[in-house]
């Protein structure tokens, strides 16, 4: 029972109560020592009076005071309930407090008083002790209960001066006076004290107010910092962390973390604006929540990418990727405009795939970036032939980073002829790459790697300086056409450094022909433009390579500052079809209309490049008409004669 007081002392001591509850339970604390004086002082006077008084008034009548004192004793002892603690309740409580002290307070005066009639002057002198004594020391425990105690001096000593006077003793009345204003002067110490009570609970619960706003805050804080703002769903923040705790766990069962990134979600911001995209973001959010049960996290984790943690076998992670692909190819009505995207998915299994969070994460990835380049639209389980695609990349990188790129980069060459005379107008430079470990590395191998571990602009200047030294031993007018990357057009310190080349060099800037891919042009438009005025400027021309293969619109191409199209080389053995030829010839008349060149790529046959020649292409270039080949074999082959440009 005392444990129980203790702690609920100390809860309201911290301000966990109403005013009321608190001051009930600190009540709670000083009433059963309170009926426990009333008793044994009761019992002591009536002692003193026994042999003197009549039974009644010594045996009687405090044994029925005693009794009434002991059973309120126990009723303020007994446990508190949860009934108890409720304010309604506390205060009803004190009220029966308040009234039994006056009842209590009148019962015992009146007692006493009656007592003092009988014995001598030392009797009667404890009678006075007696009323003293016992009122103050029921004010002092009634110290959270002002009212009571106030009460119980008015009634008491008020009565006790009263008799006093109406003795006629004038030492009793003194004595009645000086108890009086001893009282007076405690009754002002126990109000300041229960204002200080008052002030002291009010400012705890500030503080513990204070306190929950504070934790709320915080509490709040720590969700928006693992939460996307844009859609409601989890954060980056949040997704390790759950992938972590995941892999943390004492019994961590086989799992599948996943990734699902947006295509053809560039488009539509370029299209429609960041603010619709943002808002397809929140549609598709929406949509991957709607597919999954809670045991699945979903997470956005960046731009048009999101991650999944399925608790499952791969089986199930595969069903629910597969779920999310579907669901993201509906179209989305964004206001006035309807648009539809897709989405490619690769996942990873502990512990299969890997053990660490970031190496579960890298191979989903690796995953997902094999479903967009071989099976986009659906979603790609990492596996163990993936693993030797990426230790193969992982190999190639360290090749990369070590390379000595004045040494291993070579550049060979490809003519681009005249149709009508098989003469070479220009050249088109074309990378390789000996590793002196892995050996001869395909181009599209060798930017991507150098893209990764951040040599793409060492490697671009170095085959840029060989174009240039091509430039310069071929005879004028044949050109040299250069190929960008799309890293390369948005590095502004490469394109710097291009431009110094061309001002040092002592070629001509016309001969000099920069060719950007589609993907190039669509992923960065505005960056190509200012880019490609710059590189105009030096009277380099510009053409757009690959043609035919991706989404450019003719908008596009018209506010791009292009001087040829390049079309790509899958169109070529369509020539040999009629429908084949109607499309290139649309594709030829097209570039005319934009007053631009066109070279079709690709031709592999003399029918090919006779076929070409009849649809009206001026400009060709293929293996038929000849296969890359060094700067020395170029310039005996420019010296032969036209002839010579046609393979047997």
């Amino acid at each position: 029972m005392s444990d129980v007081n203790s702690i609920q002392s100390k809860m309201h001591r911290a301000g966990h109560y109403p005013l009321p509850v608190a001051q009930y339970l600190r009540l709670r604390e000083r009433v059963p020592p309170l009926y426990g004086l009333l008793a044994v002082n009761a019992g002591i006077l009536a002692y003193t009076h026994r042999a003197m008084a009549p039974g009644f008034l010594t045996l009687t009548v405090p044994a029925i005071l005693i009794a009434a004192c002991l059973i309120r004793m126990l009723v303020w002892l007994r446990p508190i309930g949860q009934h108890d603690l409720e304010a309604e309740t506390a205060q009803r409580r004190m009220r029966g407090a308040f009234w039994l002290s006056l009842i209590f307070a009148m019962a015992f005066t009146i007692w006493s008083l009656c007592l003092d009639r009988y014995g001598g002057p030392y009797e009667h002198g404890h009678v006075a002790v007696f009323v003293s004594v016992t009122v103050l020391g029921c004010v002092f425990c009634l110290t959270f209960l002002p009212a009571a105690a106030l009460m119980i001096c008015l009634t008491a000593l008020g009565m006790f001066l009263v008799y006093c006077v109406t003795t006629g003793s004038a030492t009793l009345t003194a004595v009645a006076v000086n108890i009086a204003l001893v009282a007076a002067v405690i009754l002002k110490i126990l109000r300041d004290t229960y204002a200080s009570f008052v002030e002291l609970e009010a400012a705890q619960r500030a503080l513990r107010m204070e306190r929950r706003q504070a934790q709320a805050l915080g509490d709040e804080n720590a969700r928006l910092a693992q939460t996307d703002a844009l859609t409601g769903l989890p954060n980056r923040r949040h997704f390790f962390a759950a992938l972590e705790n995941l892999l943390e766990s004492a019994e961590p069962q086989v799992f599948c973390v996943g990734l699902i990134d947006l295509d053809r979600f560039k488009p539509v911001n370029d299209t429609y604006g960041h603010a619709q995209g943002d808002r397809l973001l929140q549609v598709i959010a929406t949509r991957l929540i709607a597919q999954c049960d809670p045991s699945v996290t979903v997470a956005r984790l960046g731009g048009d990418e999101f991650g999944f943690i399925v608790p499952g076998g791969p089986d199930e992670a595969e069903a629910i990727a597969q779920k999310f692909c579907t669901a993201i190819r509906n179209p989305a009505r964004l206001g006035e405009v309807t648009v539809a995207v897709g989405g490619s998915a690769g996942i990873a299994i502990y512990p299969e795939s890997a053990r660490s969070a970031h190496s579960l994460y890298d191979r989903a990835d690796f995953a997902l970036y094999h479903a967009k380049n071989h099976r986009r639209g659906q979603c790609v389980r990492f596996s163990d032939h993936l693993e030797t695609l990426i230790r193969s990349e992982q190999a190639l990188d360290a090749a990369m980073q070590s390379a000595d790129l004045p040494q291993e980069l070579s550049v060979v060459f490809q003519p681009i002829i005249a149709t009508e005379s098989n003469q070479p107008v220009g050249f088109e430079c074309l990378a390789r790459w000996t590793s002196p470990s892995l050996g001869m590395i395909a181009p599209e191998a060798m930017i991507a790697s150098a893209e990764r571990v951040g040599r793409a602009r060492e490697v671009t200047v170095a085959l840029f300086d060989r174009a240039l030294y091509a430039l310069s031993r071929l005879p004028h007018p044949l050109t040299v056409s250069f190929n960008l990357s799309g890293h390369d057009i948005c590095d502004a310190e490469t394109i710097a450094t291009l431009l110094e080349r061309i001002e040092r060099s002592p070629c001509d800037g016309r001969r000099l022909l920069f060719e950007i891919t589609e993907t190039t042009l669509i992923a960065e438009v505005e960056t190509a433009r200012d880019v490609l005025e710059r590189l105009r400027a030096t009277g380099a021309r510009i053409a757009l390579d690959d043609f035919g293969t991706g989404y450019s619109s003719l908008s596009s191409l018209h506010q791009l500052p292009l001087d040829m199209v390049k079309i790509d080389r899958s169109f070529a053995p369509r020539l040999d079809e009629t429908v084949g030829r109607r499309l290139i010839s649309a594709i030829r008349n097209l570039a005319r209309a934009l007053s631009l060149e066109c070279v079709i790529e690709g031709i592999e046959t003399e029918d090919q490049l006779l076929s070409a020649r009849i649809a009206g292409f001026s400009l060709a270039q293929g293996f038929h008409i000849a296969r890359p080949m060094t700067l020395d074999d170029m310039l005996s082959r420019v010296e032969s004669s036209s002839k010579a440009w046609q393979m047997a």
